[in-house]
């Protein structure tokens, strides 16, 4: 019999030989990226998901530090019930609102003026950013200080204007949106420095383009600056919107929600309901306040969204 018509191998050839080893290989480097994901996904379950899942159980009862009991949604009723929630809602929003429209307004002109050809530009830049490094504890408790209506700071400059400063966080009308004032002095920095990168990554043709053109400082702006710097104005939004809905430690370090209850946001009514013991109640205003700020959030950012890629 010759070799051709000799019959088959007994063992597997080589090809055959190598085919599990690469077949192996393959689902080891499949498996690779996604076991990068494996801490990420560990401290996400752990500092997140699981507290926020407590959270919504815990809600539905009337615990203690050693034991709970189970009471469904009566706690829900009894926060919703509360009689300062209206006046608590209407302030989260007037605060988030005017908070997050001044940080866009402002960190846009700062971040223009701070990418113009000054020469100190890169020391303005530490300055607006300072504020956001400093506790808002310490900022809130300064600017009580400053804020007194006899010898704060504020009303003795004033004075020598000729203006009479009244008592700024005494006064009901005024103690919110004074305290959103010091909120947008801390905060506008950080606007400011995610405006100045969207400007600086915007290709300097377009400018030229304008120049070409005849056009001005003011038609860069219009034309140029501000719709092409669209992805910073909506992170900007985004962040300042839910700050500002989240909005506590710096109200209740500067008026602890007063006077009375006039500048209590919903954080502030939560944190008082702590404070009496409440813990199954101020549980159910956290996952009250976590749906409400999801309700207002998701759909600003599907909205914003679609503006941004329209642009």
């Amino acid at each position: 019999m010759t070799k051709q018509q000799a019959g088959p191998r007994s063992g597997p050839g080589p090809a055959l030989e190598g085919r599990p080893a690469r077949a192996d290989r393959r689902r080891r480097h499949a498996a690779y990226p996604y076991a990068l994901y494996l801490p990420a996904t560990v401290v996400y379950l752990v500092i997140f998901a699981v507290p926020t899942g407590m959270a919504f159980y815990f809600a539905l009862t009337r615990w203690t530090l050693f034991d709970s009991t189970f009471v469904g949604l009566q706690n829900f009723r009894d926060f919703l019930a509360e009689q300062n929630l209206r006046i608590g809602f209407q302030n989260t929003i007037f605060y988030a609102v005017v908070t997050s429209g001044l940080k866009v307004v402002l960190g846009l002109l700062l971040s223009v003026l701070l990418t113009s050809k000054l020469r100190l530009r890169g020391f303005l830049r530490s300055v607006v950013f300072f504020p956001v490094l400093v506790s808002t504890v310490a900022v809130g408790i300064t600017f009580s200080v400053l804020l007194k209506p006899d010898t704060g700071l504020v009303n003795r400059v004033l004075a020598l204007a000729g203006i009479d400063g009244g008592d700024w966080l005494g006064d009901a009308t005024t103690a919110l949106l004074s305290v959103a004032l010091v909120d947008v002095w801390k905060g506008v920095g950080l606007a400011t420095v995610i405006y100045i990168a969207g400007i600086l990554s915007i290709p300097r043709d377009y400018y030229q383009a304008v120049a070409v053109d005849g056009g001005n400082a003011w038609h860069r702006f219009r034309h140029v600056t501000l719709p092409l710097s669209w992805p910073a104005t909506y992170s900007v939004i985004i962040l300042s919107f839910i700050g500002g809905l989240r909005s506590f430690d710096l109200i209740w370090t500067m008026t602890r929600g007063g006077p009375g209850f006039t500048s209590d946001t919903i954080a502030s009514i939560i944190y008082k309901q702590y404070q009496a013991g409440f813990f199954g109640l101020s549980t159910a205003g956290n996952v009250l306040l976590f749906l409400v700020v999801s309700a207002i959030i998701v759909p600003l950012t599907w909205f914003l969204g679609k503006r941004q890629v329209a642009v």
